[in-house]
């Protein structure tokens, strides 16, 4: 008996020991891996926002989209209640979503005011201002995000110096259904979104994803997605929040009137 109690004792140390150098080895790694993860997140970011400016380099690599964002992208700092820039914080480095989960930079939304389900709201966004070479104002880029039917869908539009009128759409992170509610990121359906517009003559958010294929001359509506309404409403749900008045609304009205 002894001897068999020995034995199980050696095993358990053995795997033991095994269990606590596998964990030390995994630890260090993550640790070390992490500055390069993190790198790789921000590259992705830049190169997301020159998706959406239309100003991918034709060559993509690290050093030319990070040529690409330097000489072309401004990051800014908004304040959503009142439209204005915020000076002294670093748009570099401010998570927008760290700030919507601290409840002292952020507010609960109400159900009512909750549309897109993203239940907090950061009191302050990132905004991304578009040059070309010669310096001349491009676009804004505006990141706004929503629930579909099975994730929080993320993406950039870019909207022209009139601030109404969208340049591009681009859904950079999203879990929708494979050749469904994930055709959100299809090029031909993002082509539509190019040239709408986001307010009417009143100012109201008119843009609308509709059942079936959109009037051509509408400068408002949008063709719905085929077999993923619920996606598609959850789009029409971030534009109605992002681009109200809790969202972007502030902000663009302001840049229209020359701020």
């Amino acid at each position: 008996m002894s001897k068999g109690n020995d034995s199980i004792s050696k095993t358990l140390t053995v795997v033991i020991s095994l269990c606590l150098v596998c964990a030390v080895i995994v630890a260090g790694s993550a640790v070390a891996l992490k500055p390069k993860q993190e790198q790789n997140r921000v590259l992705d970011k830049q190169k997301n926002i020159l998706i959406a400016a239309n100003l991918l380099p034709e060559t993509v690599t690290a050093q030319s989209i990070q040529q690409a964002y330097k000489t072309h992208i401004t990051a800014k700092i908004v304040d959503l209640d009142s439209g204005e820039y915020v000076e002294g914080v670093d748009a570099a480095n401010f998570d927008q979503r760290a700030s919507a989960k601290n409840p002292e930079t952020s507010i609960n939304l109400t159900g009512a005011q909750d549309v897109a389900s993203i239940k907090r709201r950061s009191n302050q966004a990132v905004v991304y201002l578009a040059k070309d070479d010669s310096g001349k104002f491009l676009s804004y880029i505006l990141p706004v995000h929503g629930y579909g039917l099975w994730s929080t869908m993320y993406a950039f539009v870019a909207v022209k110096p009139d601030a109404n009128t969208i340049i591009n759409l681009n859904y950079y992170e999203q879990g929708e259904t494979p050749g469904l509610g994930a055709e959100i990121e299809n090029p031909k359906w993002k082509s539509i979104w190019v040239g709408k517009k986001i307010y009417n003559d009143d100012g109201e958010m008119a843009i609308s994803i509709v059942k079936g294929e959109a009037p051509k001359e509408s400068e408002h509506k949008i063709d719905g997605l085929s077999g993923a309404t619920l996606t598609g409403n959850g789009v029409q749900y971030t534009f109605d929040f992002w681009m109200g008045e809790l969202g972007f609304k502030t902000y663009l009205e302001k840049q229209r009137q020359g701020a």
